[in-house]
């Protein structure tokens, strides 16, 4: 019998070292965790809502040299598998990931303590995207509205209770970007902004491109930069989920590709609210040398 969205929507997470999964990848855990990572892998890591299909997008681009056909070969979500991706019967990331050959990019929502440590062991590649907690958060309230197999948010009051006290998937986002930004110097990782990316794209596209060991010249540098604006993917159904039966991403409640702009939070954050969010905030963040901008 197929769910109905009302039912469908009562899913839940189950956690797993104190953070909130969904339920199949927790009953899948053991798999994710021995997944072996290959020393030339490169792992797209972001935390929820914070462009993730966006930099996926400029990656593929990239190693594809700025070649558009090649980046419609099939849909941005099965071009770089999900790790912790599982829903049976249908292959887990990990599976797509072993069947992919090398050199492989991957992608995964996961804070750094439950990474599988093989990527540690072989000194992989991390890209990591970070967008600030304010505009995440109105991103993740909207994307679980219309998201049919992750929890519903409930009002725009309960869910910013819900998101500062860490209770939604893959945890609490300063746990997160803490964690990332602590490892960036241990490690072979390119921390980059959301809101940099934004402002200055070409600046910030030229650094994936170093990362990533590439040689483009200006014309394709410029053709990434054009092609992977937010308004190009967003029209684009290889990047806009569109394809995503409605059944799991129902659009007619909100776009996947919403809007993607940068300050977006003033729009929701009640004056209270806002307080009450800088005073965690500095609590949370307190010690960190992390700063990100909030407007453009």
């Amino acid at each position: 019998m197929a769910l109905t969205p009302e039912l469908s929507k009562k899913t839940h997470l189950k956690e797993v070292a104190g953070i909130p999964l969904q339920v199949a990848t927790v009953d899948n855990w053991r798999q994710i965790q021995s997944f072996e990572a290959k020393p030339d892998d490169l792992l797209i890591c972001t935390y929820p809502k914070s462009g993730t299909t966006w930099i996926q997008e400029i990656v593929d681009m990239i190693e594809q040299n700025g070649d558009m056909e090649k980046c419609r070969r099939t849909i941005i979500q099965h071009r770089h598998p999900f790790i912790e991706w599982a829903r049976p019967p249908q292959p887990s990331g990990v599976d797509k990931a072993n069947a992919m050959p090398a050199p492989r990019i991957l992608r995964t929502h996961l804070p750094t303590h439950l990474l599988p440590p093989s990527f540690w062991e072989n000194n992989c590649k991390f890209l990591y995207v970070a967008r600030n907690a304010k505009d995440c958060m109105v991103s993740y309230y909207h994307f679980q509205r219309m998201n049919q197999v992750l929890p519903d948010p409930g009002t725009w009051e309960e869910y910013f209770e819900t998101f500062i006290n860490g209770k939604v998937g893959w945890g609490s986002w300063f746990e997160h970007v803490k964690g990332w930004w602590e490892m960036r110097d241990r490690y072979q990782i390119l921390f980059l902004f959301y809101e940099d990316i934004k402002r200055d794209p070409k600046h910030e596209i030229q650094k994936v491109i170093k990362f990533m060991g590439k040689n483009l010249d200006e014309m394709v540098l410029d053709k990434i930069v054009q092609e992977t604006s937010f308004e190009k993917m967003k029209e684009n159904p290889m990047t806009n989920r569109s394809t995503v039966p409605k059944s799991i991403l129902d659009q007619s409640i909100s776009p996947f590709m919403r809007k993607g702009t940068v300050g977006d939070w003033k729009n929701y954050f009640t004056v209270a609210q806002n307080e009450k969010f800088d005073e965690i905030y500095r609590r949370k963040m307190e010690g960190t040398s992390i700063n990100f901008c909030m407007e453009l």
